[in-house]
């Protein structure tokens, strides 16, 4: 066995690597974020425009149509 197959993991391993970790992560947020956002106001502009629309054909069906004849 060699000595690094040996060696044992200290608290700074642990710790380097986290942050580490921890960096890329950031750096992958703050790339999605604009993507993440426009994704985030598509969904929001497709939702209200759905229930407008079933707003719409319900409010159709709703309506009732009074005939006024003069005599």
């Amino acid at each position: 066995m060699s000595s690094e197959d040996s060696k044992q993991i200290t608290k700074e391993d642990l710790e380097a690597k986290l942050r580490e970790i921890h960096g890329e992560v950031n750096k992958a947020i703050e790339v999605a974020k604009p993507a993440l956002s426009a994704v985030a106001v598509a969904v929001a502009v497709a939702v209200i425009s759905v229930t407008f629309v079933i707003g719409l054909k319900m409010g159709k069906k709703k309506n009732t149509v009074i005939e006024i004849k003069r005599i």
